[in-house]
């Protein structure tokens, strides 16, 4: 596992490198590799991180694992590069999207790079999976990382939007710091849970808002 940390988050996040969480992680990853196909590709595990520095973070979208099928996962929560099929969490997320943000239009295309790029942090709470076996690496220790980058972000940086849908997500919840940051919660967007809560809850815009009323730039939904 090469890491190739964003300069910007390897200064707040080195000292997990050397824990014996991780080491026990690469040693875990080194044998998968060696033994089965492992997504995303090794260059992009990290890529919320590259296309988002830390003190360039306006939003945290929480994802829990990255897809698992072929030529999905690129190391950011609930995207898929051009040319692969809108999944349907994602479906429902441009639905209300279309919805939320006047003008938005929803796109042919899961690509979400264009937001990551402008400080929406789509992190997945574990980096890497196993080909078509969905949370095979949960509880490998990752999330003690990625717990850890949330904590930090929590800790050191003001005014962020934390957006967490579902109850894996809300549990997070117990790493922020309310005081300082915004928490914006409902419903998974997957097909099972969408009608629950999710469509209608207006996260997007209510994100803006607050940005906004920090005197941050918002976020151009539009992909």
């Amino acid at each position: 596992m090469s890491i190739a940390l964003e300069k910007s988050w390897l200064d707040v996040l080195a000292d997990e490198f050397e824990k014996p969480y991780m080491k026990s992680l690469k040693s875990f990853l080194t044998e998968e590799k060696a033994n089965h196909q492992i997504y995303p590709p090794n260059k992009l595990i990290f890529n919320a991180f590259q296309h988002t520095p830390f003190d360039k973070v306006k939003v945290v979208i929480l994802g829990q694992d990255p897809y698992h099928n072929v030529g999905q996962a690129h190391g950011l929560s609930f995207s898929v590069p051009e040319g692969i099929a809108i999944p349907p969490s994602l479906q429902n997320m441009y639905k209300e999207l279309s919805n939320d943000i006047d003008g938005f239009t929803i796109p042919r295309h899961g690509n979400l790079t264009k937001w990551a790029d402008q400080g929406v942090l789509l992190l997945n709470a574990t980096l890497t999976v196993r080909a078509h076996q969905a949370g095979s690496h949960q509880k490998k220790g990752w999330e003690q990382f990625t717990d850890e980058a949330i904590t930090k972000l929590s800790q050191l940086r003001e005014g962020l939007v934390f957006i967490l849908w579902g109850a894996y997500a809300r549990k997070k919840m117990a790493l922020i710091d309310t005081s300082k940051h915004c928490v914006i919660t409902s419903a998974h967007p997957s097909p099972l849970s969408a009608h629950n809560g999710f469509f209608g809850s207006k996260p997007f815009s209510k994100a803006n808002a607050y940005l906004i009323s920090k005197g941050k730039t918002p976020i151009d939904w539009q992909v």
